[in-house]
This record gives structure tokens, sequence and C-alpha cells, in this order.
């Protein structure tokens, strides 16, 4: 089983480096391990069993102790699909200028303390990754929640955490124009 890397180690806030063999066996292994955890996250027997687990949506490799730039996502949808993703070297290409944020916050399996705040975020993205699920370069247009969930994971990749990005002075600031989700 994975061990989760929390906020107070250094690692968490290093810079990740490139993937340089994106379709490599060890890369597949540990995006899918990394997938598998997710997926366990979400089932209650499951945390039930494992009190320390967390449900998570979302899981960047630093966040495992691999300071490489591969994600994964994993969410159930309203219409009994899923999102799901194993991106390396996940690059925002485009972005937004209108803002969005979760009402209730966010939250992290890394961070064990409660941060209250909204984290803006832009509303809209496109990112480029090799998502090893369909084993080649795609492009996501993502929207809100979506949005929202890979700006977080990406960030991860970059060193930042998701209350870096609350304001410390006024952390439920109205953000002009944003979409509440």
């Amino acid at each position: 089983m994975l061990r989760i890397v929390k906020d107070k180690a250094a690692s968490i806030r290093a810079r990740s480096t490139d993937v340089e063999e994106p379709t490599s066996k060890e890369v597949k292994e540990l995006l899918d391990e990394m997938l598998q955890y997710l997926k366990d996250s979400q089932d209650p027997a499951y945390r039930e069993a494992n009190p320390k687990v967390k449900e998570g949506v979302g899981l960047a490799a630093p966040q495992v102790g691999v300071n490489k730039r591969m994600l994964v996502i994993y969410y159930p949808n309203d219409d009994e699909t899923f999102t799901q993703y194993e991106l390396v070297n996940p690059l925002i290409i485009s972005s937004s200028i209108r803002q969005c944020y979760l009402e209730s916050g966010e939250g992290c399996l890394s961070v064990d303390e409660e941060h209250q705040g909204y984290v803006p975020r832009s509303y809209k993205i496109t990112v480029k990754a090799y998502d090893a699920l369909v084993g080649d370069y795609v492009q996501i247009r993502a929207l809100g929640f979506d949005a929202i969930v890979l700006q977080h994971e990406i960030d991860h990749l970059n060193g930042i955490l998701f209350y870096d990005r609350i304001d410390k002075k006024n952390p439920f600031k109205q953000i002009p124009d944003a979409v509440a989700i």
C-alpha cells in the first residue's frame, strides 16, 4: 500500500521533474497503484477497515514520495460514468480569466489540518499530457469541478498546496464574477 507524504515533509514542497519515459513499465505500474489507492479510498468498507485512509479524488506522485510530474484522478460523475486519468507531464496550456472555487473549501490527502477559505482557480483550463490509461497524448478541456481537481493536482507537481492560495487576511473574500461550486 502507498504511504501518503504529509504537508510538513520538505519533499512535498519540491518542484517535480519531468518523466523522461512516459510509456515505461515502472511509470504505468506506479500510476496504476495510485489509481487503485483512489478507488479504494472511495470505498466505505475499505475506509472502515483502514481508518487512516481518507477519501480522495486526485493524487499526485509527490504525495507518494516520487517527485516526478505524474498524477491520477478518479471520481464518479452524475451519469454513472467516472472521470479518470493517469497523466504524465501534464501542462496547463490555457486557462480562463473567470475563476471558480469550491464553496465547501478544498481538502487534500497530504493535509491533516483543516484550512478554511476559498481557493480561487481558473473556471476553464486546457491541459496537455500523456494519459497512460489511453496510451496516448491527450488534450483535456475541463470546466468547474473538473478544472479545480486538475489544478489542485498540478499544483502538487510545483510544490504548491491548496492553502497557499487562500487569502490569509480574508479567507472567505468574495471573488468577483467567480463561479461557486
